[in-house]
């Protein structure tokens, strides 16, 4: 489980790293080209078309993420609540804060992303 899981990180972050220096490999230059205007949209299409896979993978990183954290909290607690049923009410209360928490990090993932492609 432990080594499926190290691999999995693994591909994501290795995933992740290509595309993100494969929009710095096609990046136009704009110095080259003496069009004038249709050259300076083409760069801005393509500045915002890297904007949104930057965005789209901020937003898929955490999420992937934030479910592996949520699934290893869930199985945790019900293992606490199978072994100590008594304890169940602190287990849970525990757990929600916990998932709260962990929802947060995801939330302000998409605001990241949001940020990225509609300000900067």
């Amino acid at each position: 489980m432990k080594n499926s899981i190290k691999k999995l990180i693994l591909l994501v972050s290795t995933v992740i790293m290509v595309l993100g220096c494969s929009a710095l490999a096609f990046a136009a230059d704009e110095t080259t080209d003496t069009t004038g205007e249709a050259t300076m949209a083409a760069s801005e299409a393509a500045a915002t078309s890297s904007k949104a896979y930057a965005a789209a993978i901020v937003v898929g990183a955490a999420a992937a993420a934030g479910a592996l954290g949520m699934s290893l909290a869930i199985s945790k607690s019900v293992e606490g609540i199978a072994r100590q049923p008594e304890a169940e009410g602190k287990i849970r209360t525990t757990m929600m804060l916990g998932l709260v928490f962990i929802e947060t990090a995801i939330i302000y993932a998409l605001i990241v992303a949001i940020l990225l492609v509609f300000v900067l």
